[in-house]
């Protein structure tokens, strides 16, 4: 396979992803070897078409559509890179599930992931992402999307859930996404599948 092919399959796999898609050579590994492909990122990052976030991280960068120019990385997306080429399972913590779904307006000097690896922390410009180590247990949810609406309503508890945080909920997805986040939490606490269940019946009405 020539340098070339190489490249415009990785590029192909990037473009395939929305801006702010974070990413390693663990990523590409089914289409060339480790060396290749550190080759090729690094080819790309030359060329501006991926940013070098951390050591052995990039991501492809979101554009501010008022400056045109490069936004800060999306920590979320660095979690997820970081988590798949460590082999980690990780979860947001409570604070940091309301903030990705836009229920807290504020913007965390930290990001916070619960991860069965060691505890780290990386400086993101002036942010902090933060692994805290933790013996996760099997949620019992396949999807990311649920881990993300329970945690959040357990960082808000039953009595804080109002008509307000159902709406700013029941935008993040669309109804059929709502309909198997209702199927994959069926073992969360009855308090949440309950309101899982009004927000799937309204999406869908």
């Amino acid at each position: 396979m020539g340098v070339q092919s190489i490249d415009d399959k990785v590029i192909s796999r990037i473009y395939g992803h929305q801006r702010g898609w974070a990413l390693s050579k663990n990523d590409f590994l089914d289409i060339a070897g480790d060396a290749a492909i550190r080759k090729a990122l690094s080819r790309l990052e030359a060329k501006g078409t991926i940013r070098r976030v951390l050591r052995g991280v990039y991501d492809y960068p979101r554009m501010s559509a008022l400056l045109k120019e490069p936004m800060g990385p999306d920590l979320d997306e660095l979690a997820s890179a970081l988590a798949r080429k460590s082999g980690w399972r990780i979860q947001p913590s409570e604070n940091t599930a309301l903030n990705l779904l836009g229920i807290s307006t504020q913007v965390p000097v930290q990001s916070v992931y619960l991860s069965d690896g060691p505890g780290k922390s990386y400086a993101i410009g002036n942010r902090q992402l933060v692994f805290k180590k933790r013996s996760l247990k099997e949620s019992g949810f396949k999807l990311p999307e649920s881990e993300l609406v329970v945690q959040a309503m357990k960082a808000l508890g039953k009595e804080r859930i109002s008509a307000r945080v159902c709406q700013k909920l029941a935008e993040k997805w669309t109804p059929a996404i709502w309909q198997k986040i209702l199927r994959d939490t069926k073992t969360a606490p009855a308090w949440v599948c309950d309101v899982i269940r009004n927000i799937a019946k309204e999406k869908a009405s």
